[in-house]
């Protein structure tokens, strides 16, 4: 009887000890985070007016509100004849590239501006290539591109 004692005792330290036969539900194998959401970004593109900016949506809202500025300001250095008032929103499509470079893409403009201001389209790329270089956009602490399309309203009055 000893003996058996002895021999199931033996026999179940042997069994509940080794890792193999364990039971519990841990999984050694770390979960990668595999879905990428390739719609938004971590960090918008930002100007150096910007960077002081923690919030999200408040860098966003300066780099927007900085860019329609300096372009607003490269088109106010030239001198726009017309023959009637315009009111008119342009839309400008740009990309700013993972190194900070800004290319224009596309401008989407009313007949009425392109009658009028035929200029116009040529001058927006001026005004676009004399931005600065500014820091792109962040996704995972990568440098990534991004699109947007900028709502210009053109307001020029007749003299």
């Amino acid at each position: 009887m000893f003996l058996r004692i002895c021999s199931f005792l033996l026999l179940f330290f042997f069994v509940t000890s080794c890792d193999k036969l364990s039971f519990s539900n841990k999984d050694s194998n770390q979960v990668t985070d595999t879905l990428v959401d390739f719609t938004s970004v971590d960090f918008s593109p930002s100007f150096k007016v910007c960077d002081s900016l923690i919030d999200k949506s408040k860098k966003s809202d300066c780099f927007r509100h900085t860019i329609h500025q300096k372009i607003g300001v490269e088109l106010q250095n030239f001198s726009l004849e017309i023959k009637d008032s315009i009111d008119e929103v342009v839309y400008v499509d740009i990309l700013i590239n993972s190194s900070g470079n800004i290319i224009l893409k596309k401008i989407t403009s009313t007949q009425n501006i392109k009658l009028q201001l035929p200029q116009l389209d040529s001058l927006l790329k001026l005004s676009i290539k004399n931005l600065s270089t500014i820091r792109p956009a962040i996704k995972r602490g990568i440098p990534v591109s991004t699109e947007y399309k900028l709502p210009i309203r053109i307001l020029v009055k007749e003299e």
